[in-house]
């Protein structure tokens, strides 16, 4: 990794930092990718913190705790909403303390005489759906399976993208040609279709979308790196390598990447928003 460190790299970061708009929005994306890990302590129907007759808990993260350990007179999950009003009215210092937007992507809030969507209240900042879901806490759930499903689609689809492309107009020859011919035939295949017959068979699932997406991603990223690899490898540092002895692993994932690094750049972020799209274009024909 000691390229990081070169200081063409460093101009580079440095010529990024510069771009105001640009950086500013990349850092945007790193801090809700950030917030979004602890979804849960923002927006969540459970509760943060219960204090209850001497004794604290922690809903969060735990095991379902059911409304008996609460004094309340079901098994089920505690509501954790109504329990902090029950704590409030009773005033024995017990107490809820809840997130700030205290209900689950997935749950139902109706109000009596009036039927979903409701419009934006201190209830629900961005309002609810047609089946009384909050929006805000869909948008902020579904931004979180959206953007680590695409990067989890892009680091594992240019993993064997760049290293098939770099393999390819490296080694050239015998190798590059039934490479072509595979990558050809298998960019025809039809993957809507393939979801569908997938789909049939075994349950849709995250796993499942993500594993179908990347048989098909990495095509694209070799026919670039393909292209680079062949202009790179007659450069005289690649030579200077190989006289010093470097094996074709070293001088491919040391050398040859390292200084292609601008073109895998410039493609992901149009891979993370062509997976984010896709993700969505799915779930609309119901994966």
């Amino acid at each position: 990794m000691n390229w990081i460190k070169d200081p063409l790299t460093l101009k580079k970061i440095q010529r990024f930092r510069s771009i105001k708009r640009g950086y500013f929005s990349f850092l945007l994306l790193i801090f809700l990718i950030g917030l979004s890990l602890v979804s849960e302590l923002l927006i969540n129907n459970r509760a943060l913190l219960v204090r209850y007759n001497g004794s604290t808990y922690f809903p969060t993260y735990g095991a379902i705790i059911p409304g008996t350990t609460f004094g309340l007179d079901y098994e089920h999950e505690t509501d954790y909403r109504d329990l902090q009003k029950k704590f409030a009215g009773e005033k024995e210092g017990n107490f809820v303390l809840m997130p700030v937007v205290p209900y689950s992507p997935n749950e139902s809030d109706y109000v009596k005489e009036s039927f979903p969507p409701y419009a934006p209240s201190a209830k629900h900042f961005l309002g609810t759906d047609s089946s009384g879901r909050d929006i805000l806490a869909r948008l902020f759930y579904g931004f979180r399976i959206a953007i680590f499903f695409s990067m989890l689609l892009l680091v594992i689809s240019y993993a064997i993208g760049i290293t098939v492309g770099c393999m390819m107009g490296y080694l050239g020859g015998r190798f590059d040609l039934i490479a072509q011919r595979v990558i050809e035939i298998w960019s025809n295949i039809p993957t809507l279709y393939l979801i569908i017959i997938v789909a049939s068979v075994i349950p849709p699932s995250f796993t499942v979308l993500l594993v179908i997406m990347i048989f098909f991603y990495w095509v694209s990223m070799t026919w670039y790196m393909r292209t680079a690899t062949y202009k790179e490898k007659t450069r005289e540092y690649i030579l200077a390598a190989k006289a010093l002895g470097a094996g074709h692993g070293r001088i491919i994932f040391s050398h040859i990447i390292p200084n292609t690094i601008s073109i895998i750049v410039t493609f992901m972020p149009f891979t993370v928003a062509s997976g984010i799209t896709a993700l969505t274009a799915l779930d609309y024909l119901g994966f």
